[in-house]
C-alpha cells in the first residue's frame, strides 16, 4: 500500500506541473525588454569598468595617504611602491599598506626621529605663525637638535631650527598672551 501512495503523489505533482501557467522572469516584454537589455549592456560595458578602475586607483593610493598623514619617514618610498603595485596588478599593495603602518625603528636609531622632514617644515610654519605653544616649540627644537647631533640637517631644517631658537628667545605677542599669568609675590 505504501508504493501506491507514493505513485499517487508523483502523479499529482506531475499534473500540477503540467497545469501551471508559464513563468515570466521579467516584468517587461517585447520591445521594452530589448530596450532595457540594450541600456543594461551599455552600462555594463562602459560604466562598470570606469568605476572599477577608479575604485582600484583610489584603493591603491590609500597607503600613500596613510604615510603622509602619519608623517612616515619613508613616505616617498611607499608612494613608489604604490605606483609599482599598479603595474604589477596590485600584488605589491599589501606590502605598501603594511609599510605605511609600521614604525621605522632603525630610522629613529640613525636619525633621531620617526617623522619625515615635511613634518618639521609644517610645524616650523605653524611656529612662525604663532599657532604653537611655547612647550610645543621647545619640544620641536629639542627634537631637531637631537637630529642635528646625529646627522647634518637639510638647509630648510637648519632654518627651522634657527627660527625656533629665535622664537623661544623672543616669543611673538600672541604666544606671550597664551601663557598662564605668573602669580604675584604676595599670593
Amino acid at each position: 500500500m505504501r508504493p501506491q501512495v507514493q505513485e499517487a503523489r508523483v502523479l499529482a505533482a506531475c499534473a500540477l506541473l503540467l497545469a501551471a501557467p508559464a513563468a515570466h522572469a521579467s516584468f517587461l516584454s517585447g520591445d521594452a525588454l530589448d530596450t532595457a537589455a540594450n541600456w543594461l549592456a551599455w552600462f555594463v560595458i562602459f560604466l562598470v569598468p570606469i568605476v572599477g578602475i577608479a575604485v582600484f586607483l583610489m584603493v591603491h593610493v590609500l597607503p600613500e595617504k596613510v604615510a603622509e598623514k602619519r608623517h612616515h619617514p619613508h613616505k616617498d618610498s611607499i608612494k613608489v611602491l604604490c605606483i609599482l603595485s599598479l603595474f604589477f596588478g596590485g600584488m605589491l599593495w599589501p606590502f605598501a599598506w603594511l609599510w605605511a603602518y609600521t614604525r621605522p625603528i632603525g630610522f629613529k636609531a640613525i636619525y633621531g626621529t620617526e617623522k619625515h622632514e615635511d613634518y618639521f617644515l609644517e610645524m616650523g610654519e605653524k611656529a612662525r605663525a604663532g599657532e604653537l605653544s611655547a612647550a610645543e616649540v621647545a619640544s620641536l627644537r629639542r627634537e631637531l637638535e637631537v637630529m642635528a647631533s646625529r646627522t647634518p640637517l637639510l638647509a630648510e631644517l637648519e632654518r627651522v631650527l634657527d627660527d625656533l631658537k629665535r622664537l623661544e628667545a623672543n616669543p611673538p605677542p600672541e604666544a606671550r598672551e597664551r601663557r598662564a599669568p605668573e602669580p604675584a609675590h604676595g599670593e
